[in-house]
């Protein structure tokens, strides 16, 4: 008769949330327009500005995806690209 072996089991499991959590990184519509973004930003344009020049560039966004964007790049960690 087998025996259940909680241990090992929960040891798989644990693999398996470790690779179903590594991070995906897909692309942002807006990392097409990075140098033009920052430099909006820094010459003083709104994120609800910057949303509408990406409006007439044809691409939808939200004016807090802008913000978040914006900190990402500009004030945060990707920075040294």
């Amino acid at each position: 008769m087998n025996e259940f072996d909680a241990i090992a089991t929960v040891e798989l499991l644990k693999n398996e949330t470790t690779e179903l959590r590594k991070p995906r990184y897909r692309r942002s519509r807006l990392d097409r327009y990075k140098a033009e973004l920052i430099s909006l930003k820094t010459g003083g344009a709104t994120n609800a500005e910057i949303q509408r020049w990406l409006r007439k560039k044809h691409i939808k966004v939200d004016h807090r995806t802008v913000g978040r964007w914006i900190e990402k790049h500009v004030n945060g960690k990707v920075r040294s690209e």
